[in-house]
């Protein structure tokens, strides 16, 4: 439940960071932030952020497994937290990207919550994975448009 909480916590965080870049105007009152996909670069940044996170996490939850969390399984909470704290950065940040990291996060949380008896959580997970691919599709489009040359 601690691991969830700090989840939950930085969900908590990197919402209102990310509503105050969604909600930033340039001087023709259009929105400043517009979906755009990641450049190589990005990429790169995306995957350093995941796999700081992810020695992070499981190194804790290694540690903390003997005396605070023996239903933690370190390398599956780390991998699905890494890639979620991933996802929601890049939301944040009206990447397309986000929604592959939605995707990777489901798709561990699934069997990771089935495992540890919370099958309505790994249901909710799989269905959380159906719409993240509509959400991909969404902003796959979206982005595409924002590069139209405005006439």
């Amino acid at each position: 439940m601690y691991g969830e909480a700090s989840v939950n916590l930085y969900y908590t965080i990197m919402s209102i960071y990310g509503w105050w870049l969604w909600a930033k105007k340039s001087p023709d009152k259009s929105p400043e932030l517009k979906i755009t996909q990641s450049t190589s670069k990005e990429w790169i940044q995306q995957l350093l952020f995941f796999l700081f996170f992810y020695l992070l996490l499981f190194f804790s939850l290694t540690w903390l497994k003997k005396e605070f969390a023996p239903e933690a399984i370190p390398w599956a909470d780390a991998f699905a937290s890494a890639s979620a704290y991933t996802g929601m950065w890049l939301m944040a940040r009206k990447k397309v990207e986000s929604w592959y990291w939605w995707i990777i996060t489901d798709i561990a949380s699934v069997p990771l919550y089935f495992t540890k008896g919370y099958v309505f959580t790994g249901f909710q997970f799989l269905i959380l994975t159906i719409l993240a691919m509509a959400g991909l599709q969404s902003w796959k489009l979206k982005s595409q448009y924002s590069k139209l040359p405005l006439q």
